[in-house]
């Protein structure tokens, strides 16, 4: 009898549960011009605009993501701790060793930084330098500027993309985004829009910094957009430039600025078949020698190799070649 009362007990339950969801669930309810499942947010007047069909993925135009390394025993790998080598016409990644490790980029930083500045700037407007920008460390990369010159946008970006002025990228900074950690915010927010979303910038110069990093595809996503905009790939590309300027006492100044890059200047030759249009250096204690070049080979296949933390000058452009020779053909 009293298995039979507990289960009577159960289906009372199960009945009084029953008729509560079916008086005030939402089986029951009724809503007024209810949404249809299956229609779009675009007929609700949620987003604005004429729908999009058959629109690219991000990836479309991009190597395919690597996870692991590719190529490493065919090269003298061991001289850097990372470096890739991406194909732009076959979307392939030919040569990879740690290309998602977190790393410092150095100097390198500063592909992004004329990236930015270029689009929230203009190549002709005049920036004042400041004492800000004199802030530097005793053996830090600089232009030679003084407070109170007035250089262009153009004028600033060859200086910081040719002689890799950390001065130079702190007054683009001040001078296109108002102030440095505002332009630092739009810098963060361009990488990510790149699609770098393993990197973190603190500085426009790439001074050595704990949440400063990047990675090596990060920093393909990043070139790859660069050197799509011509102005930028005419100031990577050139050998030296003449600057004439203003100075804070009104008199004209001149300087001559040459590429830091080896290929650039002649120092260096790279493999036959392979042409180095144009480059960014990076060199510190902690980032070690590291170079980022954009390229072709014979073919007219477009290139980008990167090289991070080589322990030697030598063997930055020594392996560059083998990668190059090897996978870039």
């Amino acid at each position: 009898m009293s298995g039979v009362k507990c289960t009577n007990k159960i289906t009372a339950l199960l009945m009084a549960f029953a008729l509560a969801f079916g008086l005030y669930g939402c089986g029951n309810v009724e809503v007024e011009n209810p949404y249809q499942v299956y229609a779009d947010t675009q007929s609700y007047g949620i987003v604005s605009g004429e729908p999009i069909y058959g629109s690219a993925y991000f990836t479309d135009d991009k190597c395919t993501y690597l996870k692991k390394n590719r190529g490493v025993k065919k090269v003298d790998s061991q001289v850097a701790d990372g470096g890739g080598l991406f194909n732009l016409d076959t979307k392939e990644i030919k040569y990879a060793k740690n290309i998602n490790k977190r790393m410092y980029p150095a100097s390198t930083t500063k592909i992004l930084t004329a990236y930015t500045a270029l689009k929230y700037g203009n190549l002709g407007q005049e920036i004042t330098v400041t004492e800000n920008a004199m802030q530097k460390d005793p053996d830090s990369s600089v232009c030679n500027l003084a407070v109170g010159d007035v250089l262009t946008l153009q004028q600033l970006l060859e200086g910081l993309m040719l002689r890799s002025g950390n001065d130079a990228a702190v007054a683009i900074a001040e001078g296109v985004g108002g102030s440095v950690d505002h332009f630092m915010q739009l810098m963060n927010q361009e990488a990510k829009m790149l699609g770098a979303t393993n990197s973190h910038f603190v500085t426009p110069n790439g001074l050595p910094d704990d949440n400063h990093y990047t990675t090596i595809y990060d920093m393909y996503l990043i070139t790859s957009a660069a050197v799509q905009n011509e102005d930028l790939l005419n100031i990577i590309s050139a050998t030296n430039v003449e600057v004439t300027y203003k100075g804070a006492d009104g008199n004209t100044k001149q300087q001559s600025w040459a590429n830091t890059c080896q290929y650039l200047s002649g120092k260096s030759t790279p493999p036959e078949g392979i042409t180095v249009i144009g480059a960014k250096t990076g060199t510190t204690g902690q980032a070690g020698y590291c170079l980022v070049t954009y390229g072709q080979n014979d073919a007219g296949e477009r290139l980008i190799c990167i090289v991070f933390k080589a322990d030697s000058r030598w063997n930055l452009y020594y392996l560059m070649n083998q990668v190059y020779d090897t996978f870039g053909k």
